[in-house]
């Protein structure tokens, strides 16, 4: 194992509120000269405590830059957060979405005095269509969740023009979690099934429970385990012979762009996360933007209004009957879609495919390397993550979360822990395509040192982290009694 780790003691400086730093008198900018009158604040509307602190430039330069260094993100280092695709991402694609024409259009707008906005948007939906091998898109969806939603509207819409109407959907266990949500919006009671001994669906077991009262199923593929759905096409055909429709929740895209048509293998509707596999930062709340994918006939019940091309012009239109409607206050996010729509340009069909190649490749070096020390649950080639889980460990008195804190000392954030739910003391690793080799060799040798701990010296897992800028915190008291305070 290699000498270096990333994590270092360092240091760490302590930083008190504003408040107890503001002096009176204090001030970070001249202000321009006033032109109107001054006049008193009311103390009714404000209160009598109003206060400011008063600060200098250097106070509030140097406050701010000492809170950003208990920060981690991935612009500092390796984030292996499993199913969430928490990847480097080029700043090319941020400087686009900053160009002042796209950044300060304004959603109210005419057609005529939008005309690039519309523009991309009307590509980049041509664009996924073609990575998907879909045949239309919409990318008004504002989020993942909301992509599934608007995929579940879509089948009822459908199946309400057949004169079907129905009352479930099948949920595997391998399926994302707000899945089953998602379709009891939209009225359908979901049927859980459960996954085989391989870590993926069973085609007989799909037939077993897929009758004529089956909207149909709603499948993440590649899974929450990592795996590749390998009878996806059986299964499609066994929901359709029924009448029913297939769902694919496509967070996970980014290990089959170039790779799957998810129209050859019987999608009938998809939708993707652009914040996680088109190059938007992930997390902290949003924006997100969550597309959706359709086959041919699904197309008449996309929500409007719609981009179309007019000759050489775009406008939105409204004229589709069978709409589902409108989803978002305007079109969605379109910030997200400027970044997206840069990152497949610059990569281009060869680069597309090539991401998912690398972060295949990427997951399974680790899988490789890792297993033995840790238990692999399913040893079989991964897509673009790679699930262990503790009971090599659990014999020691050694848990997940003890390693995950352990972790943190080494320099790396942690995987994802206890997920998925079909894996006891899951630890859910995603090194994404954007890590080199050599990050991946010192991940791989913190994780064997850890393991190596957790025989000789369990005790310094179990008090982990040491290096950080606040030790193991009560999660229990956290969650039933959170301080909300500033």
């Amino acid at each position: 194992m290699s000498e270096m780790i990333l994590g270092s003691r360092g240091l760490v400086l302590n930083e008190p509120l504003l408040w107890e730093k503001g002096r009176k008198g204090r001030n970070a900018f001249s202000p321009p000269r006033r032109d109107v009158p001054e006049a008193s604040v009311d103390p009714d509307l404000v209160g009598d405590d109003l206060d400011f602190p008063d600060l200098s430039e250097v106070e509030l330069v140097r406050h701010y830059t000492r809170l950003s260094t208990w920060n981690f993100g991935v612009d500092t280092g390796m984030y292996p957060l499993g199913s969430c695709t928490m990847k480097y991402n080029p700043k090319t694609n941020e400087r686009q979405a900053a160009l002042p024409g796209l950044a300060k259009a304004h959603p109210l707008l005419p057609p005529h005095l939008a005309q690039g906005p519309l523009e991309l948007m009307y590509r980049l939906e041509q664009y996924l269509a073609e990575v998907t091998g879909m045949d239309a898109v919409s990318v008004q969806p504002a989020a993942g969740a909301h992509g599934e939603l608007a995929g579940m509207l879509l089948m009822y819409a459908y199946l309400k023009s057949r004169n079907s109407q129905r009352s479930k959907i099948i949920i595997p266990d391998t399926a994302h979690g707000t899945n089953p949500a998602s379709a009891a919006l939209c009225g359908y009671r979901p049927v859980p099934v459960a996954s085989n001994d391989q870590g993926i669906l069973s085609t007989e077991t799909i037939a077993d429970v897929m009758d004529e009262d089956t909207a149909g199923i709603m499948v993440t593929n590649p899974n929450t385990i990592g795996l590749f759905e390998d009878n996806i096409k059986e299964i499609s055909d066994v929901v359709h012979d029924k009448g029913g429709l297939v769902y694919c929740d496509g967070a996970n895209m980014n290990a089959l762009m170039g790779i799957v048509d998810m129209n050859e293998i019987g999608i009938d509707v998809l939708h993707l996360n652009l914040h996680k596999s088109f190059s938007t930062p992930h997390g902290g709340g949003g924006p997100g933007s969550g597309p959706v994918c359709v086959n041919e006939k699904l197309v008449p019940f996309l929500p409007v209004p719609r981009v179309v091309r007019n000759g050489d012009s775009y406008d939105l239109s409204e004229d589709f009957p069978d709409s589902i409607g409108k989803l978002d206050t305007f079109y969605g996010h379109f910030g997200v879609m400027v970044k997206a729509y840069s990152y497949i340009r610059s990569l281009g069909p060869d680069g597309l495919k090539k991401v998912s190649q690398l972060a295949v490749l990427n997951a399974n070096y680790i899988k490789e390397k890792l297993k033995g020390t840790y238990h692999l649950p399913f040893d079989r080639t991964c897509m673009h993550e790679c699930v262990f889980d503790d009971s090599i460990q659990n014999e020691l008195k050694v848990t997940t979360l003890d390693i995950a804190k352990r972790l943190m000392d080494y320099g790396f954030h942690p995987p994802t822990v206890y997920f998925p739910l079909v894996i006891p003391g899951a630890i859910m690793v995603e090194p994404t395509e954007t890590e080199p080799k050599e990050n991946l060799d010192l991940f791989i040798d913190a994780m064997k040192r850890i393991a190596e701990e957790a025989k000789e010296n369990p005790e310094i897992l179990k008090s982990a982290p040491h290096k950080s800028k606040v030790r193991r915190l009560d999660e229990t008291t956290a969650a039933r009694k959170p301080c909300l305070a500033g």
